[in-house]
């Protein structure tokens, strides 16, 4: 098998490419965006108001204080709107016959390839829309007061369907 360029390394023995892509760039606003956005808008708000309230007091500077809150309340507020387009722009999909690899490239966090063995007994779930979301792991994450489910996989992608009756086939096929 000729490994394509900039894979050599990654790949199995006999490994192929089944399909390659990335996620629509597009603004989606999902439901669990929809609280953060709110609470952001009023936090900014209310940090907007007590700078206000400070600097008319006459205390100096002691009005940017209220910067950092304002700043925090205006990026949970925007985050999903900016934020999400961009990581997406930036995110690289790949599934082969024995991996799916998900490829970002942000700065700040750098370059990251991830790689997710498809198994007959993989978690796959396809969610349905204009641009079609296929997931296929699932990881616990950490939060202060307990721990959720992050749902890994292909997002907002144009031929998801095909996609994931590609990864049908090869679970069908497994061992």
């Amino acid at each position: 098998m000729t490994v394509p360029a900039g894979w050599e390394g990654i790949f199995e023995k006999d490994e192929k490419i089944l399909w390659q892509g990335r996620p629509d760039t597009a603004v989606h606003i999902g439901s669990r965006d929809i609280p953060r956005m709110a609470f952001g808008s009023v936090f900014a708000g209310f940090a907007l108001f007590w700078m206000i309230g400070a600097a008319a007091a006459g205390g100096g500077n002691f009005w940017m204080f209220g910067l950092l809150h304002f700043s925090i309340g205006l990026l949970l507020a925007f985050g999903p709107i900016f934020w999400g387009p961009y990581r997406r722009r930036h995110t690289w999909y790949t599934l082969t016959n024995k991996h799916a690899y998900i490829a970002t490239d942000l700065p700040v966090f750098g370059r990251k390839l991830k790689s997710y063995p498809v198994t007959r007994d993989m978690p796959l779930e396809l969610e349905k829309s204009d641009f079609p979301t296929v997931y296929f792991a699932e990881e616990w994450k950490q939060r202060k007061n307990g721990s959720y489910r992050h749902r890994i996989g292909f997002e907002n992608i144009a031929d998801g369907l095909t996609v994931y009756g590609l990864l049908r086939d090869i679970q069908r096929n497994k061992p």
